[in-house]
């Protein structure tokens, strides 16, 4: 097994090129395989072992092999490959026609074929075509899902705003149709139960306008001085109406100068915002959220503390996934997309941040924002 190895200048464009593993018990032919395959980065292997002791520590785009090999050979090779990676390109060298050889190749999903003696040109064409096909297929298989992303999105939308809709279109009705006498309590609490309809409508128009606005553009973060500590200050500030009316209090603990870091400003309140309207949603009537804060000489963090139901432990990973809702009241209508934290995480990472969740079932839930001084600084001089 040998590495081929590059001078120092060179190791950076090394490494953004497509990974080829030549596999074959002669080392001559190995010898003329990467020759014709200098613009690739190359590995080679003598036998079928070796070639996967090699594929357990290195990255390989497509794997080059002979049939005939000894310890392992090259149809046993392209099985074992195949079944620990049904995606891995692999392209058999045989100088024999025989049929048998070519439907086990077939049968084991063999990408392509080279026939002995090699035509170095030809092996050299097979090569990229090969490339060029799972580049091919790799794109195909993301635009499938985002077709199957926008396809749950879109359907997620027209469900969560049905519901909005469909309740003040009913209590509009019997308003009119004089269902309520306006000196009947109910009549109250029908104007109640539309004023909080529509600000949920109002809720997830906005979201939607925020989602198209910087999500789905892909914009990338807009960095300026900011001081964390002031934007932690103003979302709670603007949480104070929608806790108030939950009878919850939101107390903040953040005193002191902060330093100020690099960072997009409107990502950064995005990301808070969401933590804090989750423990708002999630705690209960006359409760307390409290925000919280710490300065390392390496790291700045945020925390929110809540005396929610918390989470279990199995449902911890799964709140950063897109759509994904916790229902811990079983109740079975949970608002929102479920959007909020997979893009508060992404935000928080795009700078060089985490986003830790520590929950356990009765026992409230601590979501913390940690942003690191220097990767700030490198990321600020990036842009």
């Amino acid at each position: 097994m040998r590495i081929e190895m590059l001078g120092q200048p060179q190791l950076l464009q090394e490494k953004e090129r497509p990974t080829i593993l030549v596999v074959d018990d002669e080392e001559l032919i190995r010898d003329l395989c990467m020759s014709a395959l200098k613009g690739y980065r190359l590995l080679q292997a003598g036998n079928g072992q070796e070639a996967l002791d090699l594929l357990d520590h290195q990255p390989v785009d497509l794997v080059l092999a002979d049939v005939m090999m000894p310890v392992m050979n090259g149809l046993d090779l392209l099985m074992q490959i195949k079944e620990r990676d049904p995606g891995q390109l692999v392209v058999i060298m045989t100088g024999y026609a025989d049929k048998e050889v070519v439907l086990r190749a077939l049968k084991a999903d063999a990408d392509d074929f080279i026939q002995k003696p090699i035509n170095l040109l030809q092996l050299k064409t097979t090569i990229e075509k090969a490339l060029e096909k799972r580049n091919l297929r790799r794109e195909l298989s993301q635009l499938k899902q985002l077709d199957r992303i926008k396809a749950d999105f879109l359907g997620l939308i027209s469900h969560k705003l049905r519901t909005p809709t469909t309740s003040i279109s009913l209590f509009i009705q019997n308003l009119a149709s004089g269902t309520f006498d306006s000196t009947d309590p109910s009549f109250s609490e029908a104007l109640k139960a539309i004023r909080e309809e529509s600000d949920y409508l109002a809720y997830l128009i906005q979201d939607l306008l925020y989602y198209s606005d910087i999500i789905l553009q892909d914009e990338k973060p807009q960095l300026s001085r900011q001081d964390l500590r002031e934007v932690a200050v103003n979302v709670l500030a603007e949480k104070r109406g929608a806790a108030a009316e939950k009878g919850i209090y939101l107390h903040n603990r953040l005193t002191g100068q902060w330093p100020a870091l690099q960072m997009d400003r409107r990502r950064i309140h995005f990301a808070l915002s969401a933590l804090l309207d989750n423990a708002i949603k999630f705690s209960p009537r006359g409760s307390q959220v409290t925000l919280s804060g710490q300065i390392g000489e390496e790291n700045i963090s945020v925390s929110i503390s809540d005396n929610g139901p918390g989470i279990a432990a199995e449902e911890v990973a799964k709140v950063f996934e897109k759509f994904y809702q916790i229902d811990p009241y079983k109740t079975g209508q949970v608002r929102g997309f479920g959007l909020g934290l997979f893009y508060a995480r992404q935000f928080v990472r795009d700078h060089g941040g985490s986003m830790l969740l520590e929950s356990s079932p009765g026992a409230g839930t601590t979501a913390t924002i940690t942003l690191p001084h220097k990767v700030l600084a490198e990321i600020a001089a990036n842009h």
